[in-house]
């Protein structure tokens, strides 16, 4: 009888002891980048099953970190994490892989952005809403300066509901300052959210029309073959118009931001092509 030949499993070396920035990520396949999304979510159960921390919205937010770090030029651009909870991702990907283990340790890693720590933590967070705030007061100043970098805020639905956070949406909308805010809708805060924001957010990612209208609407744009820069803009508007009829009272775009989304926060390539749309 002839001997069969054993199958052979394909050995990948794990790609996170080569991540020791952010420059590094963006060599990356988007293939490569979904194994290295869940080697570092094996690192931060390890770490916080032994230390102590904030697991759920750090698991939470792992490829939202990956995607920001590959499309932004971190850290010349400028990333602020709301309340903090969730940066233990950023921090492994910022060159703090070796010194995760001391964690929330005395002499460790903070559990907490801190700009003593690293030059990719621009801002000491330890309270919730005040990333939009704190973000456009970094934007006012790169004008001042005559930077052009990018600046962004990332804030939950539990920490927009503060009064901070809707302080700097107003203010933000009145300055015009090239600014970006990614909410991370994720249902989640200390206790169940309350309020008329609150339900607006379940309204806005539930809405099953808004949705199905608006992949119709981007296939049928694909579908236009050649069309030009003013047809383009002219389309563009008519989008805008259709998510207003279908979504009566856009309180962000009534702010004078431009709203990209729903999208999934699991999903790398939704989440790079909207940052590099909203880059523009």
């Amino acid at each position: 009888m002839p001997s069969k030949k054993k199958k052979t499993e394909k050995i990948t070396e794990p790609l996170l002891p080569q991540i020791g920035s952010p420059k590094d990520l963006r060599r990356l396949s988007l293939e490569q980048l979904t194994r290295l999304a869940g080697e570092i979510r094996e690192l931060i159960l390890q770490t916080v099953s032994r230390c102590g921390g904030h697991l759920a919205p750090n698991l939470g937010v792992v490829e939202l970190t990956l995607a920001l770090h590959y499309v932004f030029n971190t850290p010349e651009d400028k990333l602020i994490w709301d309340v903090g909870h969730q940066c233990y991702a950023h921090k492994i990907v910022t060159g703090r892989r070796e010194g995760f283990a001391s964690l929330r340790a005395y002499g460790g890693l903070s559990g907490f952005p801190k700009s003593q720590e690293s030059e990719y933590d621009c801002f000491n967070t330890g309270h919730s809403s005040t990333s939009i705030s704190a973000a456009l007061a970094l934007a006012e100043a790169r004008g001042l300066r005559g930077g052009d970098h990018d600046v962004i805020a990332v804030i939950g639905d539990g920490a927009l509901t503060g009064g901070m956070a809707y302080e700097a949406l107003n203010h933000a909308g009145d300055r015009k300052s090239k600014l970006i805010v990614v909410l991370n809708d994720n249902k989640m805060s200390i206790a169940n959210n309350v309020g008329a924001m609150s339900k607006y957010l379940v309204r806005l990612r539930t809405d099953y029309r808004y949705g199905k209208a608006k992949h119709d609407f981007e296939a049928f744009l694909k579908s236009i073959p050649k069309v030009g820069p003013k047809v383009v803009r002219g389309i563009d508007r008519l989008k805008d118009s259709l998510k207003y009829f279908l979504m009566p009272g856009m309180i962000f775009e009534e702010l004078g931001f431009i709203y990209l989304g729903p999208i999934n926060g699991h999903n790398l390539a939704s989440l790079e092509e909207v940052f590099f749309r909203a880059k523009k």
